[in-house]
């Protein structure tokens, strides 16, 4: 008898729900927190909670929140908040959120931020050419003499050119993956020498 209830029971503990990601923060602390200390602290803020696995729509709500009681509208919070949205499959608020990003042309001729925001949009909108003439777009972006810049904290750092053309090619060469698993993933990086 105790033989045939090993199955049902190992059974039944493979069907047991995975236990929930602990989500929680201290929403008073992250209130107090300015916006630099906020969203740019890349171990503060609001970062260590989204990049616990399964708390990326808390992170998206903690930056909503944290928004509205700041009454900041910038659009880097806008994309961060949808990015963690888009990574917790939470499509078409991302892709609202990522329209709130687009910057004036004449403001963009030297970065290609729209080039960016136009390709992940075309990623999560499954608009596989739109990708293709985003990723081109941002290839033309020209080079600036200098592609570093320094830290708050002093900290040099060099800048991949054009920026996020990574990205952009990790979508094109993921194209049947989630945002989450293409984003930034080794496998779906472009081959070497493939730019």
């Amino acid at each position: 008898m105790l033989s045939s209830a090993l199955p049902l029971v190992l059974l039944l503990q493979s069907a047991a729900p995975a236990p929930k990601p602990d989500c929680s923060y201290d929403l008073d602390a992250m209130l107090a927190l300015d916006q630099q200390a906020f969203d740019q602290d890349m171990d503060g803020g609001w970062r260590p909670l989204g990049q616990r696995d399964g708390c990326e729509a808390a992170a998206a709500e903690l930056i909503r929140e944290w928004r509205h009681a700041k009454r900041a509208h910038g659009s880097i919070l806008y994309w961060h908040e949808g990015q963690m949205r888009a990574f917790a499959g939470q499509t078409e608020q991302a892709i609202a959120l990522f329209n709130l990003t687009y910057t004036a042309p004449e403001e963009d001729a030297d970065f290609g931020w729209n080039h960016y925001v136009s390709g992940s949009i075309a990623f999560l909108t499954r608009d596989r050419e739109r990708l293709a003439r985003s990723i081109e777009a941002l290839k033309t972006v020209p080079e600036p003499e200098e592609t570093s810049f320094t830290t708050p904290d002093g900290v040099v750092i060099q800048m991949d050119w054009p920026p996020n053309l990574n990205v952009l090619e990790a979508f094109d060469h993921c194209w049947e993956k989630t945002y989450r698993e293409a984003y930034g993933t080794p496998e779906c990086a472009a081959p070497e020498g493939d730019t």
